[in-house]
């Protein structure tokens, strides 16, 4: 692939040269926020909400990063910029902010935070194999985070739970993508996903007590309301999604992915329900090309 440009502490830089120390917090403790915004033909959607959630995160985790949300949208804007040339061969970009509390001992908190940018391509396998058949999910034994230990709205690094959760999900089917529980046995968020299901014409999705505020998911309420379509966040257990007419994943990557096995067991009718299709008709209409179509070509499916 081309050579791409990321920032790094004031500079861009070659890609390539973009190195964590071994003693920066965010390598070694997981002391580190992040957040991913996504093109579409080139041209970031919803920046400044991913913008804007990143700084409520170093807020919370007590990390000044330095720049302020502004210049860190400027710095974002002309990332995508300076490597439009090198877009050709990935379609569209994730646009990747994450800050570390920097280089610092161990239970140290002084110290100069790691600011780094990059754009990297959108991962088209396997995401866009989806749409067509939907994916396969399984619901996990490793639970999501309680807040009363990490909470959830923050936008961590600390995902040693999810490894585990991907792990698992393949033990009960090669092809799964997991979901986890809370500890109260409800269904709580994906490795990077929130999740949704509609029965009755009705999406139902869990609140936000043990899931992070997904911009997607906002998305999907908004164009819902636009549609007509009736939401529900409410508590939902695997009964509710083994039972679902639909059961679909909201994420950055795909905007929504239906889900059509869950533990092996066939969702609906076995095939992407309506719901589903109108809001990928709407978010089309809304970010201009037709994503599913870029998906599946991107991805190498008919």
């Amino acid at each position: 692939m081309t050579d791409r440009i990321a920032y790094m502490n004031g500079d861009f830089i070659p890609e390539a040269q973009a190195r964590i120390d071994p003693m920066d917090r965010g390598f070694y403790v997981g002391d580190a926020v992040f957040d991913i915004a996504r093109t579409y033909d080139g041209r970031p959607f919803k920046l400044r909400e991913h913008t804007e959630r990143l700084y409520r995160s170093l807020k919370y985790v007590r990390i000044d990063p330095g720049i302020d949300i502004e210049e860190m949208m400027a710095v974002s804007e002309e990332l995508v910029r300076r490597n439009e040339p090198a877009r050709a061969e990935s379609g569209d970009w994730y646009v990747w902010q994450t800050v570390t509390r920097g280089i610092a001992a161990t239970r140290a908190i002084a110290a100069a935070p790691t600011v780094l940018v990059m754009t990297k391509p959108v991962p088209w396998n396997p995401w866009g194999t989806f749409y067509r058949d939907g994916a396969h999910a399984a619901i996990t034994r490793t639970r999501a985070y309680s807040g009363q230990s990490l909470e959830p709205k923050i936008k961590h690094y600390s995902r040693m739970n999810f490894n585990l959760a991907e792990l698992e999900a393949r033990d009960v089917d090669p092809d799964a993508l997991p979901i986890l529980l809370d500890l109260e046995g409800n269904v709580a968020e994906g490795t990077g996903y929130n999740v949704a299901i509609v029965t009755n014409g009705v999406i139902k999705t869990p609140g936000d007590k043990s899931i992070l505020r997904g911009i997607s998911r906002d998305t999907m309420f908004d164009l819902a309301e636009q549609m007509g379509i009736p939401t529900s966040e409410e508590a939902l257990q695997p009964y509710d999604v083994y039972n679902a007419d639909e059961v679909f994943f909201v994420t950055s990557p795909t905007f929504v992915t239906p889900v059509t096995v869950v533990d092996r067991r066939t969702v609906g009718d076995g095939r992407p329900g309506p719901v589903v299709g109108k809001l990928l008709a709407a978010f089309s209409e809304l970010v201009g090309i037709d994503v599913v179509d870029q998906a599946e070509q991107r991805a190498g499916t008919p």
